[in-house]
């Protein structure tokens, strides 16, 4: 079987569709939530971060699937009210996938920039939420939020925040580690900024072991984790350049976790299937087209 966009759809629709209840009917309304879900996991893998322009692309390639489409607002409006469902899914992809099971793996955040220019931050309706924040990796500051992530080491997500950018990287990892379903206790890769020994000990609480390189000012030894380290730079890098994460187009808190939640649903659903097909997990080039 062959992998391509039209399959990837089917696989969201049928999964969605299964697990959503039927909601009473409205004349008003021509696709179901199942429907609408699966357009959002299409508008992220297509990589088209505008509402109009993928709703007109959609009429086009997608018609076979979609005869009928919502007009903007009502795709808008309804993808925002189906944020919780979304976010579900997540869970329920990343549940049939192998990376589920994993006991090994990785931690790190990074930069969501919602805008640039100052007269956008104050005029922004992000602006009770977004904040300025340092990004290390890059060495630049950003005007936004944060998105952090536990992932297995197939990119499968196992648990996902976005907050302030000022927030605790240890403390945030603390609250993914309690949300994080597993079967026992598990080690997970960081880098250098989740050190600390009461973060240790409270990770040790929650079954957890924390495997980071050494900092400057600590005795040498300890393992080598840059290959590994590597994977969760390139699960973030897939999900900046196919799934366009940094031109999300959010103008409202509700949009922003909206957009976000597809296209870590677009992921999951993507890795999931490619495990079915015997393909690599992250082999996504085939569905973009």
């Amino acid at each position: 079987m062959l992998a391509d966009l039209d399959l990837l759809l089917i696989a969201v629709f049928c999964t969605a569709d299964d697990l959503l209840p039927e909601r009473p009917r409205n004349a008003r309304r021509s696709l179901t939530d199942a429907e609408v879900v699966t357009l959002c996991v299409a508008q992220a893998i297509m990589g088209v971060p505008s509402d109009e322009r993928f709703l007109r692309v959609a009429r086009k390639r997608l018609a076979h699937l979609f005869p009928r489409l919502p007009k903007r607002p009502g795709y808008h409006k309804r993808r925002e009210r189906l944020a919780d469902t979304i976010e579900a899914l997540i869970g329920e992809f990343a549940r049939d996938s192998p990376g589920f099971h994993d006991d090994l793996l990785l931690v790190d955040s990074t930069p969501v920039e919602c805008a640039r220019s100052l007269e956008t931050t104050r005029r922004s309706q992000l602006a009770d939420a977004a904040d300025y924040g340092y990004c290390a990796s890059h060495s630049r500051f950003f005007w936004g939020f944060r998105l952090h992530g536990l992932f297995a080491l197939d990119g499968t997500p196992r648990a996902l925040a976005l907050t302030s950018p000022k927030a605790s990287e240890r403390d945030v990892c603390l609250q993914l580690l309690q949300r994080c379903e597993r079967h026992g206790p598990i080690v997970v890769v960081a880098d250098k900024g989740y050190a600390g020994r009461e973060f240790e000990q409270a990770a040790s609480d929650l079954e957890t072991t924390i495997a980071r390189p050494r900092r400057k000012d600590e005795p040498l030894g300890g393992p080598h984790l840059a290959p590994i380290r590597q994977r969760i730079e390139s699960i973030f890098q897939t999900c900046k350049d196919l799934l366009t994460l940094e031109r999300h187009g959010a103008r409202t808190l509700h949009g922003l976790r909206a957009r976000i939640s597809s296209r870590f649903l677009a992921l999951a659903a993507a890795i999931s299937l490619n495990h079915r097909l015997g393909r690599p997990p992250r082999a996504l080039a085939d569905y973009t087209a």
